[in-house]
């Protein structure tokens, strides 16, 4: 089982960049990278949407999103800077710059909720190997700008 979670994992980064190219080919195409991210949220709104009645998910369960902290809701604004962002970034420094950072990114935050078990994941404290890992991505990022 871990293992074909690991596999998605995999898969759902290799679909990054191939999602920023075709925002990017829309945003283009439409002159606007703010609308070209609403058509790709649009999308997926209704993908969701169909999936759920497909898969026969209780949408009742939904009502319960208005008992969140407001602070739950702002994953949507989170969604669209960063897909707003790599449409704008990708065409002008490259899918392997962009997501480079985009990596680096993830995992200095990543390390923090660990460390901190913030947002209820579990606690993972700070050590010299993850440390090493981040400075290892961010090598990488410095190789790929400069070559």
């Amino acid at each position: 089982m871990k293992l074909i979670l690991l596999f998605i994992a995999l898969v759902a980064g290799m679909l990054a960049p191939l999602q920023a190219g075709l925002n990017g080919k829309m945003g283009r195409a439409i002159e606007s990278p703010v609308y070209a991210a609403l058509i790709s949220f649009a999308v997926g709104t209704l993908v969701l949407f169909f999936y759920a009645l497909a898969t026969r998910v209780d949408l009742t369960n939904i009502r319960h999103a208005t008992d969140t902290h407001w602070s739950v809701w702002s994953a949507g604004f989170l969604g669209a800077f960063y897909v707003t962002a790599t449409i704008i970034l990708t065409p002008r420094l490259g899918a392997t710059l962009t997501f480079g950072l985009v990596v680096a990114g993830q995992l200095v935050m990543a390390t923090l909720m660990d460390h901190f078990g913030l947002l209820g994941v579990s606690v993972q404290s700070l050590s010299w190997q993850r440390l090493a890992g981040i400075a290892l991505i961010t090598a990488g990022v410095i190789l790929i700008r400069k070559f």
